[in-house]
């Protein structure tokens, strides 16, 4: 398989997530087969896709002339067996159910020709364990995140048996569609966005249930706070800025492991932006000059948000 000769794409399921992967690539141009067994549900997808798309136009992401051609490009059917002997690749994003999951892939594992990539859209489970295909090297994760039309990550995710070819041409096709790939250096599960979100989640369930603080409070208190830094900072860089000797004393503090990572970082004087160096290399700039533009980046995006009346509830 050559990244220049996908031309079609079938995505199969067109629920929340399917629909607008295939208005992604329609918008990019391509052919996209959206399959789904019940007809209801597509005929809904196509009415969802129609709506994006006037919105995206609003914002100039699209042009409105180009919205009849983007929904001429996108194919739906309830008949898998056709769509799957005409595609290029194919997106799985049904329910994430181990047994829809199993089900699916056994037909297109039956439907596809033994070159065409199979991603699937699992947003946690070991894909690589529940699909049995002929040629496992073609199977691979590619994980997006809603809405699939806005958000920039896509998180390629390879088991042992996919091939380097694959994760190559994986990355390459997204980014040529706009998007922002990430290929995880080794499987695990939840992959690195919705592990970290469910550390969030148990933290929240933990303070509800015991009474801290209200869910206006604990969302009013992240948006001051993390919602302000990390699009800038994200979650690794913030150490860097905190300083690793500071995290490390902390994380000590609270009972936490000793951490070997950070106990070499601290003990190696990579300290962070106080050092020029941490997680993040600085390449020589002083603790000032790093900060200084932080800061100016902060008070930025508060000004920004505070206009956008961003700290009330939806």
């Amino acid at each position: 398989m050559e990244l220049d000769k996908i031309k079609r794409i079938l995505v199969v399921g067109a629920g929340t997530m399917g629909h607008a992967i295939a208005q992604v690539y329609a918008t990019a141009g391509f052919e996209v087969d959206l399959v789904d067994l019940n007809q209801e549900v597509l005929d809904n997808a196509m009415n969802k896709i129609k709506s994006n798309l006037s919105l995206l136009v609003e914002y100039k992401h699209v042009k409105s002339g180009e919205i009849s051609n983007i929904l001429n490009r996108i194919h739906p059917s309830t008949d898998l067996k056709v769509a799957a002997q005409n595609c290029d690749l194919v997106l799985e994003a049904v329910s994430e159910d181990r047994n829809v999951k199993r089900d699916v892939f056994s037909q297109l594992n039956e439907f596809c020709s033994e070159d065409i990539i199979l991603a699937s859209n699992t947003s946690e489970l070991n894909i690589f364990n529940v699909a049995k295909v002929k040629n496992p090297k073609r199977l691979v994760i590619h994980h997006w995140f809603h809405p699939p039309y806005i958000i920039p990550l896509v998180e390629i995710v390879a088991g042992r048996k996919t091939s380097s070819e694959v994760i190559d041409i994986s990355f390459n096709l997204l980014k040529s569609i706009g998007k922002k790939p990430l290929i995880l250096k080794k499987f695990t599960n939840a992959f690195v966005v919705n592990k970290i979100q469910q550390a969030i989640n148990s933290a929240v369930f933990s303070l509800l249930i015991k009474g801290i603080a209200s869910p206006e409070e604990i969302d009013m208190a992240i948006k001051n706070s993390l919602g302000v830094r990390l699009p800038f900072a994200g979650v690794v860089q913030n150490l860097d800025f905190v300083g690793l000797d500071v995290v490390y004393d902390i994380i000590k503090n609270m009972g936490g492991l000793d951490l070997v990572l950070l106990r070499e970082k601290v003990k190696n004087g990579q300290l962070g932006a106080k050092t020029s160096k941490g997680f993040y290399d600085y390449q020589g700039r002083t603790e000032e000059e790093i900060l200084t533009k932080r800061d100016k980046l902060y008070l930025q995006m508060l000004e920004f948000l505070k206009q956008k009346n961003a700290f009330e509830p939806i």
